[in-house]
């Protein structure tokens, strides 16, 4: 199939969980025999920070203005068997119009940020890449979280047929590597800041670097504000280019997950970087919200952490201990939650939807229990 997606970045991974998952379903999706095509506003913030540029397996339409690029779109659309728009596109409601418009044989949205987008709309507040109709006029509505988030996107957007697309993580990419010094850490944390998550960040990370002022604690981030509480053994990098990912997992004894507040309420929000930090071999502690145990299984795979006590123990633990955690969760990632496991589970969606769209809803159903034994 020819895919045509409109998305927010693939160029940078600064500030945002985009980038990442689309180089690694990119990859896998092309050596399925798909062909990409992926637009991409050129913004000053991802330029600065650009850490991929060439797209090796599929093609990248970088641009500055929408009017641009709407005749090569319209080209790429009148062959595509699949249009593709997602949340936070920053013209996502241009290119949804463009799609509509188009002969593409499916008109696909992708919402990488449901719970957002959901929380949004109950308080009221504009979705900028929603035009007025919702999302009632796609083919298919694809999200990355799944449990309530999918019945919501139906009854409050409009949503014909919904289907989950979890996160994923390419092993070729996130490995074992050796440690680096840089990146050395007792606990460390990979996040850009927001506002949501810091609260749980305080009792899961900053009070347990004040109780072990004997430990060292990295956080490696982008958008941190002066007033974050820091203490003496926190460290902080300010960003990570992806290309040192493994080495920051890697560097790290145990490593944190939390998760944005509107996506924990709402549950199967597994973040990319639990399968990354897994496929490196690193132990993880995270938070806890509904569906996790779908992903890892708590005690075994990971530890979860409803409290500063909680993540204490963990840090407590034996190396050995830890190993064995980590050990297991890598299996589990590398047989469930790869990037050519996604890209196979989207193929099976999209084929389902071409051939028969009322039948797209079928996936959906046995892709809730990706990963479950």
């Amino acid at each position: 199939m020819k895919l045509a997606i409109f998305g927010l970045s693939v160029s940078s991974s600064w500030g945002n969980g985009h980038a990442t998952l689309w180089r690694g379903l990119c990859r896998a999706l092309a050596r399925r025999g798909h062909h990409i095509v992926f637009f991409e506003r050129d913004v000053p913030y991802y330029a600065a920070h650009r850490d991929f540029d060439r797209m090796e397996d599929a093609e990248l339409v970088l641009y500055t203005a929408w009017h641009d690029i709407q005749r090569t779109a319209k080209k790429h659309l009148a062959d595509a068997d699949v249009a593709m728009v997602t949340s936070y596109c920053p013209d996502g409601i241009a290119a949804t119009e463009l799609i509509l418009d188009s002969a593409a044989a499916l008109r696909v949205f992708y919402d990488l940020d449901a719970p957002v987008t959901l929380k949004a709309l109950s308080e009221g507040r504009e979705v900028p890449y929603l035009g007025p109709r919702g999302l009632q006029d796609f083919d298919l509505v694809l999200s990355y979280t799944g449990g309530q988030a999918l019945s919501e996107l139906r009854t409050r957007l409009g949503a014909r047929h919904v289907a989950p697309l979890y996160g994923s993580v390419d092993p070729a990419v996130h490995r074992p590597v050796p440690p680096d010094p840089r990146y050395r850490a007792d606990l460390s944390y990979l996040g850009t800041y927001a506002a949501d998550r810091q609260a749980a960040l305080e009792m899961l990370f900053v009070e347990p670097a004040r109780q072990l002022p004997e430990r060292k604690f990295l956080i490696g981030g982008s958008q941190y504000p002066m007033e974050f509480p820091w203490t003496d053994n926190i460290f902080f990098v300010r960003h990570v280019p992806a290309s040192d990912h493994p080495a920051f997992y890697c560097s790290s004894r145990l490593t944190l997950n939390v998760t944005r507040a509107a996506m924990a309420a709402m549950g199967y929000c597994p973040s990319g970087r639990l399968f990354e930090a897994a496929a490196c071999g690193t132990p993880i502690v995270s938070d806890e919200w509904e569906g996790l145990d779908q992903f890892f299984e708590p005690g075994t795979e990971i530890l979860l952490a409803r409290t500063t006590a909680h993540v204490l123990e963990a840090l407590s633990l034996s190396d050995d201990e830890l190993h064995k955690i980590a050990h297991a969760a890598g299996e589990r990632v590398l047989e469930f939650h790869t990037a050519e496991r996604r890209a196979l589970e989207l193929e099976n969606v999209l084929d389902a939807a071409l051939t028969a769209p009322g039948v797209a809803e079928l996936p959906a159903k046995a892709s809730q229990t990706i990963g479950e034994r």
